[in-house]
């Protein structure tokens, strides 16, 4: 018997949906349903029905009927991969200095629906802080520093909405639950261009952080420095801000 490719799918119809893709992928111009299948070797109604079903999740179009194309949801995944990886690259070498000057972790964070996600961390052990928050480790916008960022460049009604989905829910005695309150604090981070998270999260432990704006003057990103509560310093509110202004000025932002 010979041994399974390790590359190769174990799903038999994540294994056809992905043949489908890379299929549609080697033409500019919409496929039939009948060189599809002739193609992929699918009958066609198997490949009818799973180009269906990636139809109903926006990876694949139909412009008319019995024809097919990519997706413009796989342009939007394929925008969010080239922002994190080329955001990463770009923060790294500044978010090292960051840390020399803090001596405190410094993270760089993005947003995925209501969370925040760490793509990347610069720490040490002498930083006297458990780090509880590894890369690839999440948390809801309200309470994070990053996170109010990226709400305070939302729409009112869209916060609100975020607000009724997530009901706010708090982790310490400090977090954010109140709908209103949670308004004022976005204006004045809209006011002052930075965001705090002050024992928010996790007791003892509070951050600041500036955006990282790409090209198009998006916000792509979040720079922040988190510390023991009696440890982080007002002075290096600036230097945050400059990172950012930095990383993102790598980015293409021209402010």
């Amino acid at each position: 018997m010979t041994a399974k490719d390790p590359h190769t799918p174990t799903i038999q119809v994540l294994e056809r949906a992905f043949g489908l893709l890379d299929m549609l992928a080697a033409h500019e111009d919409p496929v039939s349903l009948k060189l599809i299948s002739e193609q992929t070797g699918l009958h066609p109604s198997t490949a009818h029905r799973i180009l269906n079903d990636l139809a109903i999740g926006r990876f694949v179009d139909r412009p008319q009927a019995g024809s097919y194309r990519l997706g413009m949801r796989l342009l939007e995944l394929g925008n969010l991969v080239k922002a994190r990886l080329d955001v990463r690259d770009a923060a790294l070498a500044p978010m090292r200095e960051l840390h020399k000057l803090t001596h405190q972790p410094v993270n760089l964070s993005m947003r995925q629906g209501d969370e925040i996600v760490y793509i990347e961390r610069t720490f040490s052990e002498r930083s006297g802080m458990q780090v509880v928050r590894a890369v690839g480790g999440r948390a809801p916008l309200h309470l994070t520093s990053v996170g109010k960022l990226f709400l305070a460049a939302e729409e009112p009604q869209r916060v609100r909405a975020y607000a009724t989905r997530t009901g706010l829910t708090g982790h310490t005695r400090n977090s954010i639950t109140d709908v209103q309150r949670l308004e004022r604090e976005l204006a004045t981070v809209r006011a002052q261009g930075v965001a705090r998270d002050d024992e928010e999260l996790e007791l003892g432990v509070r951050c600041m952080a500036a955006g990282i704006y790409d090209d198009a003057g998006k916000l792509l990103a979040g720079l922040s420095v988190s510390a023991p509560a009696d440890r982080l310093e007002e002075s290096w509110l600036e230097k945050v801000k400059t990172t950012a202004a930095q990383i993102s000025t790598a980015l293409g932002y021209q402010g």
